[in-house]
């Protein structure tokens, strides 16, 4: 039974795929609940140094830093973009760069231009032949990547807009909402846009110690650290989600599709086995 037997080969090729997707899909679901213990673990540290720049936003110092001046006519913006080195994580990389893509194209169609900065491979296999700047590229951070692991890049960007070679800088990263929904997130960084802070019913002045300048400075190149290191770990606590899901949609889909394969091999089988005994009764009526 020629056809019996590309059957069961091919059932058997599936089945052992199934057993690889459903280890991944183990795998993951391992990884994603120390990823969303790192990012909820780091969550409070970037939403109290963001309530902190909100009451800075608000207060008169008598030192305006450069990155809470609104800009003037921008001619060219940064883009930090942060994705995921693998792959077989479902839409998640796709569903950010389409977005992207909508906001660069708007940025091109004013006559802006772009320049990027690259986080994971899958970004940097993206964007290389866009047409756009791409002014650093890292890779490879592991799942548990260090805070310092990203000043090198973050300082390219802020090095080019101290320079004036880019007027706004933003950060682009899949924020984890629950372990079902992943949101494609472009958020501005510089300059930077004062905000509602809740429970905020006066403003007040601070005193700076050594002075304005210096102050405003180290917190407020930590405060874009923090905001790009806390898109990191959202992004990565994401794809753990997003690649246990697509590996159980693959294992199950595996499952129904080695259920009709088996259908067909039993009816085969079958109709081969009914064709033999007629055959069979033929030949001895015949005698």
């Amino acid at each position: 039974m020629a056809v019996g037997k590309e059957i069961r080969t091919q059932i058997a090729s599936i089945k052992n795929t199934q057993k690889i997707t459903s280890a991944m899909e183990m795998v993951a679901a391992s990884k994603m609940k120390k990823a969303q213990n790192r990012m909820l673990a780091s969550r409070p540290y970037s939403e109290k140094i963001s309530k902190v720049i909100g009451h800075l936003a608000y207060a008169h110092s008598e030192f305006e830093h450069p990155y809470m001046k609104e800009a003037g006519d921008v001619k060219r913006v940064g883009i930090i973009i942060v994705s995921s080195d693998r792959g077989l994580c479902g839409g998640l990389n796709t569903n950010l760069f389409r977005s992207l893509l909508k906001q660069v194209t708007d940025y091109q169609a004013k006559g802006i231009e772009v320049d990027i900065c690259t986080i994971g491979k899958k970004a940097i296999s993206f964007f290389k032949n866009s047409g756009l700047n791409i002014k650093s590229v890292l890779m490879d951070l592991g799942d548990a990547p260090h805070f310092d692991d990203l000043l090198g890049t973050v300082k390219v960007m802020l090095d080019a807009y101290d320079a004036g070679e880019i007027q706004q800088l933003s950060v682009a990263y899949n924020r984890f909402q629950n372990t079902m929904t992943q949101v494609p997130t472009v958020m501005q960084l510089v300059p930077m846009v004062a905000g509602e802070v809740e429970d905020m019913d006066h403003h007040w002045d601070y005193i700076y110690e050594p002075d304005a300048e210096e102050a405003l400075n180290a917190l407020l190149v930590r405060y874009i650290e923090a905001l790009v290191y806390q898109g990191l770990v959202e992004n990565i606590a994401c794809e753990q989600s997003s690649r246990m899901i697509s590996m159980k949609s693959a294992t199950d889909n595996a499952g129904d599709m080695v259920q009709d394969l088996e259908l067909v091999y039993n009816k085969a089988r079958q109709a081969a086995i009914t064709q033999e005994i007629s055959e069979i009764v033929s030949g001895a009526s015949a005698v």
